[in-house]
């Protein structure tokens, strides 16, 4: 397994405008192939635009979702892989010949779809189904998995992975900078990101603060850190619909160090090298050597009706 070239990205997307979304991922994956990734990962929705998707009727979704992997934009993004020689990794709305629908992330190369993966705990509009099983897919001889938003808060999940062998877990989001039932959380003023050239200090106020980064490093790093994994993690920066969103996309190693990170207040990619030997040195990877399943398999599988609350969501309504 060789040492792989790995970037995240963030920009500020469109709602419901493929086109220019695409035209971004397009641009950003070639800045990043030159770069020398192999590999780059957008956030939740990406090509399709997301927070707006939470006034949609079932029918708006249907116009908006699209079939994979013969939809247009799986087209287009095997098109952005072949032109750039590096995989894509990028989310949209999905629809099956049944008008289900789902919120799916895929990833790309210059031969066409290599995974798909659909969101097992969406929220955003409530005709959206969820996803029932996980994903574990080939990277240049690395495991890779993906969970999307709301999944990594769900610690089981992502232990889930990595028991199936996940070494790189993508974790796209859309994410922060919304009213929480914790202290310190809150909308982040569209004001402060208009003037951010004027006054790039109050917008970071707020985009490193507990309404953003510092909420994140409280539980983000965790999970690379105690299932010896590196999480890829991607999230939108400026305006998704009428919330604004802080990026901060990154790349944690199985130590839980941050090595790489975008930081401007615009559009960004960062890119980190990924090495092999971290898995196995890693102490995650000892406690989960020294799991003893028998003392807790029953805790842990017993019978749970789930419920999902999502506070800023039910504001809204």
């Amino acid at each position: 397994m060789k040492t792989l070239k790995i970037a995240t990205a963030q920009f500020e997307n469109r709602s419901g405008d493929k086109d220019y979304n695409l035209s971004r991922i397009n641009e950003l994956s070639a800045l990043a192939a030159a770069s020398g990734a192999e590999v780059i990962s957008f956030h939740e929705c990406s090509i399709t635009g997301y927070t707006f998707a939470r006034t949609l009727n079932k029918d708006q979704m249907l116009g908006l979702a699209e079939y994979i992997p013969d939809g247009p934009s799986i087209q287009k993004l095997q098109e952005i892989a072949s032109a750039h020689q590096i995989v894509v990794l990028a989310g949209l709305f999905e629809k099956d010949s049944n008008n289900d629908l789902f919120k799916a992330y895929v990833a790309v190369d210059k031969n066409g779809l290599i995974a798909k993966y659909r969101k097992l705990h969406p929220f955003i509009n409530p005709h959206l189904k969820p996803g029932n099983e996980y994903v574990i897919f080939d990277l240049y001889g690395w495991k890779c998995s993906i969970l999307i938003c709301y999944d990594n808060n769900i610690i089981e999940n992502v232990r889930a992975t990595t028991l199936l062998g996940a070494q790189i877990v993508f974790m796209p989001h859309v994410t922060m900078c919304t009213p929480s039932t914790r202290p310190g959380a809150g909308f982040v003023a569209p004001e402060l990101w208009e003037n951010r050239v004027n006054d790039p200090t109050s917008v970071r106020a707020e985009f490193e603060g507990l309404k953003g980064r510092a909420w994140l490093m409280k539980w983000l790093p965790a999970r690379a850190y105690d299932n010896a994994i590196y999480a890829v993690f991607s999230n939108p920066i400026g305006m998704d619909d009428d919330q604004l969103k802080n990026g901060c996309s990154m790349i944690i190693d199985p130590y839980g160090d941050v090595i790489a990170e975008c930081r401007k207040l615009d559009d960004d990619i960062a890119i980190a090298s990924i090495s092999p030997d971290k898995l196995e040195k890693a102490g995650g990877y000892r406690y989960i050597n020294a799991r003893n399943p028998a003392l807790y398999r029953h805790i842990i599988g017993q019978a749970h009706e789930p419920h999902q609350q999502v506070v800023w969501l039910d504001d809204k309504k």
